[in-house]
């Protein structure tokens, strides 16, 4: 940080020592020019594409670069780190690298899978520690042992070494725009605790300042900008979990000072919009990108008006997404996109009754494809809960007419939250 630089804020110079360190260790992530998604915004998208990365995230070099710049001394003894994801990830192959201990805490609700990877990278230099069921007891446990053993804690985003680890891609992806002489008008990256998109601002606005930098939330964590409208980091009540990358609480008061400065705006995508991004990408660009890594990609709908003629940079931040959630992946993009209903049904209990709805209610390409009926005696009627996935949207209104012509009391688990979690 230089002299002039404001106290807690970030400096281009920091993100450039941080770039050096790390272009030694870590991947220079290609720049791709996408087809796919520049003719359907009818504009030039780039994908700067960190799901390539080592561990398949960005989050090593913030790891990588905090452990480096911690004394050499302190730095032997070990470090540790709470994370129930990829920061767990980049700290365990740091340790890896430099055969240095490490202390990995992460919530005893962590998938197999997670764990197994953070051993994966770690080897023999990563112990984890399984520890409460939030992400808030794994981390309060590694304040504690890091007091108790007098170890150094990696901080996940609100921190200086961490953010300007972060913030080197950003290096990259100019100099890589220089060398195919690029103007970048646009540059979208993922937000949860702001690390990465204070880094990348930092060096972005030295370097490009005609650059709008977007900032893209979770629709059911936006937790920086709940900080923007009260001016200060605040907590949200609650948390929509899908987007686990980027599902934060409450965002750093570092990164907030920083995002502050340099962020242009900042978009709330719904969570089924970013699994049908997911989807796109898989299918149509061969990339397996996680939610939050998909975020950046599904704020491209939202802001298609303004994006057109332009050269649009999507940081892909990761792309370890656990294949058992592909199917809940699917199912939220369908419900999103209006496609899958699920309705809570009065049938008469008689034969015949399923073949009616078949044959009355649904129209040509609907696909009943949950049924679920437990045949009560001596009632003349029974609920049913019914999955429909239409053929087409224009369907969805006939469907609903004939549904209310079979059963006017039927409920549409669309506008009941808490039904359809309890149901679906």
């Amino acid at each position: 940080m230089t002299d002039s630089q404001p106290a807690g804020l970030l400096s281009p110079q920091a993100v450039l020592a941080a770039y050096q360190v790390l272009k030694k260790v870590v991947k220079h992530t290609p720049l791709e020019y996408n087809p796919y998604l520049s003719q359907k915004y009818d504009c030039r998208v780039y994908l700067k594409r960190e799901d390539l990365q080592e561990v398949r995230s960005f989050k090593i070099r913030g790891a990588y670069y905090a452990i480096m710049e911690t004394p050499a001394d302190q730095r032997q003894k070990g470090v540790v780190c709470a994370s129930a994801g990829n920061h767990a990830q980049g700290v365990a192959w740091t340790s890896h690298q430099l055969n240095i201990p490490s202390v990995i805490f992460m919530p005893t609700t962590t998938p197999k899978q997670k764990v197994d990877q953070v051993k994966f990278f770690g080897q023999e230099n990563a112990k984890i520690q399984l520890v409460g069921d939030t992400f808030d007891a794994a981390q309060a446990a590694a304040f504690e042992y890091c007091d108790e053993h007098h170890l150094t804690f990696i901080p996940p985003f609100d921190d200086l070494r961490t953010m300007a680890g972060q913030g080197s891609l950003a290096v990259e992806i100019f100099n890589d725009a220089k060398d195919e002489d690029l103007d970048v008008d646009y540059l979208l990256t993922a937000v949860g605790g702001g690390g990465l998109i204070s880094g990348v601002g930092a060096y972005t606005k030295s370097v490009s300042p005609q650059t709008k930098l977007i900032g893209v939330e979770p629709a059911g964590a936006a937790s920086m900008d709940l900080a923007f409208k009260e001016s200060h980091p605040t907590t949200l009540e609650s948390v929509d979990k899908f987007v686990d990358g980027a599902a934060v609480k409450t965002v750093g008061q570092l990164t907030y000072q920083n995002a502050k400065q340099t962020v242009d705006q900042l978009v709330a995508v719904p969570e089924g919009q970013v699994c049908s991004s997911i989807l796109e990408l898989y299918s149509k660009c061969a990339i397996v990108a996680e939610p939050a890594g998909a975020l950046s990609v599904a704020a491209l709908e939202g802001l298609k008006d303004e994006l057109q003629g332009k050269t649009v940079v999507c940081v892909v931040s990761g792309g370890n997404n656990d294949i058992d959630r592909m199917q809940e992946i699917k199912e939220r993009s369908l419900i999103y996109e209006g496609y899958q209903l699920y309705f809570l049904v009065n049938f008469p209990q008689r034969a015949g009754a399923l073949k009616y709805v078949v044959n009355q209610v649904l129209q040509d390409g609907d696909d009943i494809n949950r049924f679920e009926y437990t045949k009560k005696m001596n009632r003349a009627k029974g609920p049913v809960l019914i999955g429909v996935q239409l053929g087409c949207l224009e369907n969805k209104a006939p469907l609903l007419q004939n549904l209310a012509e079979f059963d006017p009391h039927y409920i549409n688990l669309e506008e009941n939250h808490s039904l359809y979690e309890m149901l679906v």
